[in-house]
């Protein structure tokens, strides 16, 4: 069995929902785990430190249909500065829509990357419906998705998962609305402020 490299690309990692995702992995995998935050200054570290890793799991939010420019970022740096002994690549990517398809294109730069660089690509875990999910009673979807997705890492066992809120597109817009309206609310934003396109006044 042998030990993961947590990344999370998220450009906002400390206070991210994919370090959420990330805490739960560590939780549920039986093997040696370490969790680091990609940052503007630490990628030539963290390029050494992969060495240390039979593999990396990348955790990051689909940003514009694709993967962040905080992970793009670390991949230039990774490309030009890959570890030895190159450690098996897994993702586990979320998003904001309910489809969880609609992370496939972040996960296939994931895989051209590893393709073109010499990398295994290993396991997938495609989350949908965003922040939302882990805060209903959903989220026990996602902790056994996420079970089984640290199993087949430490196993070896590479797969492909995907989950999402078992609901209807129509009532996941109703709730999700609701959700940010109330959310702006907290932050003495209204809707009328949020539907419009001057975001510096």
């Amino acid at each position: 069995m042998g030990s993961i490299m947590i990344l999370n690309g998220s450009p906002r990692a400390p206070k991210s929902n994919s370090k959420r995702y990330a805490t739960i992995f560590s939780e549920k995998c039986k093997c040696k785990t370490e969790y680091f935050n990609i940052s503007k200054t630490n990628h030539i570290q963290l390029c050494g430190k992969s060495e240390e890793f039979s593999d990396i799991l990348f955790v990051f939010p689909l940003y514009a249909d694709g993967i962040p420019v905080t992970l793009l970022n670390f991949l230039k740096t990774l490309e030009e500065n890959p570890p030895k002994n190159k450690p098996v690549v897994s993702v586990l990517v979320n998003c904001g829509f309910l489809e969880y398809s609609q992370n496939n294109t972040a996960v296939s730069m994931m895989k051209l990357f590893c393709h073109q660089n010499g990398y295994r690509f290993g396991s997938v875990l495609k989350i949908g419906s965003g922040e939302a999910i882990l805060t209903t009673p959903f989220k026990i979807l996602v902790n056994r998705k996420i079970k089984k997705l640290a199993s087949s890492i430490a196993c070896a066992k590479y797969c492909i998962l995907q989950t999402t809120m078992p609901i209807s597109s129509k009532m996941f817009l109703k709730a999700s609305t609701a959700y940010w309206i109330n959310y702006g609310k907290k932050n003495g934003i209204t809707k009328e402020q949020m539907e419009t396109m001057n975001i510096e006044e």
